[in-house]
């Protein structure tokens, strides 16, 4: 003999019932009303005070990149020896536009493309990254020590 299946239904299906008898709806909390800036204070509540602005502050200039020093400091090995840009570039085995561009700190050049340009200018890639690290150094001191504000004005006077 089959047996009977068990139906359980998913949703209940609402039943009218006498408005009396209908539960309420869930109540939903109101958002808190913030005083408004225009109204003044309630008596309960005591005054703030005013905001005061705080003094604008010197943002700091920003640090070099390494790219940048490492094509200032390539750029001055080469004008020390007053060579072109094509003579040099040709003996590191790069063009001259490549080279022009890490001068002007536009290209990250790879270690290898250093090395190559450190020996093409008569250092080794020890000594030039020396030479980069003491000029980033050096910007970095006197971007700290530079006077600005009233201490610059007194300076002037």
């Amino acid at each position: 003999m089959a047996e009977r299946a068990r139906v359980y239904p998913l949703r209940r299906v609402p039943t009218a019932q006498p408005p009396s008898q209908q539960p309420l709806p869930p109540r939903q909390s109101l958002p808190s009303r913030q005083p408004s800036p225009f109204q003044p204070p309630s008596p309960l509540q005591p005054p703030s005070p005013p905001e005061q602005p705080s003094p604008p502050e010197q943002p700091s200039p920003p640090e070099p990149l390494w790219r940048e020093v490492l094509g200032q400091r390539l750029r001055a090995l080469r004008l020390d020896q007053q060579e072109t840009i094509s003579e040099t570039a040709g003996r590191a085995g790069i063009s001259p536009q490549y080279l022009s561009e890490i001068e002007r700190g536009r290209k990250e050049p790879s270690s290898e493309m250093i090395a190559a340009l450190a020996g093409a200018l008569g250092t080794t890639l020890t000594g030039l990254t020396e030479q980069v690290a003491g000029d980033l150094r050096r910007q970095q001191a006197s971007a700290s020590s530079r006077a600005s504000g009233p201490v610059m004005l007194a300076l002037a006077a």
